[in-house]
């Protein structure tokens, strides 16, 4: 019984130091890609429109979603789904109760798949809608 106090203990422990950890490195990230432009306000420097954007443009990038990202993303739950089914099979010849739950998370890890491939042609096709929106305009 102590084992697994102990060991959820540390699991928890572990994830907040590690969702720290990455909001500590988000915000130096940000303060190092905002240097040069509080580096050249400070000296005095006149900033065009063009130069600023450019420094605050790399972030608005980095921000955008890429959809490939998520069609990777599901087919490798898709494929875990498939081996979770499969998995279901190996482990009812020992446990035969198994069977269903495993059965179970295994396509709800394809429907988590199929979510994320639905996501990506969402997010690919929202830019073209919305170009051919402003090109004819709006629908009555």
């Amino acid at each position: 019984m102590q084992v697994g106090v102990t060991f959820f203990l540390g699991l928890w422990v572990f994830m907040s130091v590690a969702a720290v950890a990455g909001i500590i490195s988000d915000y130096k990230k940000r303060q190092l890609q905002l240097e040069p432009l509080r580096a050249a306000i400070e000296r005095g420097q006149q900033l065009d429109a063009a130069t600023i954007d450019q420094l605050m443009g790399r972030e608005q990038r980095e921000q955008e979603l890429n959809p490939l990202y998520l069609q990777v993303g599901g087919i490798i739950a898709i494929a875990a789904g498939c081996g979770l089914a499969a998995l279901s099979w190996f482990v009812s010849q020992v446990i035969p109760r198994a069977m269903y739950p495993l059965l179970g998370a295994g396509a709800l890890v394809i429907c988590v798949g199929v979510g994320l491939i639905v996501a990506a042609r969402a997010i690919d096709q929202h830019p073209r809608n919305a170009r051919t929106e402003l090109a004819v305009g709006p629908r009555a």
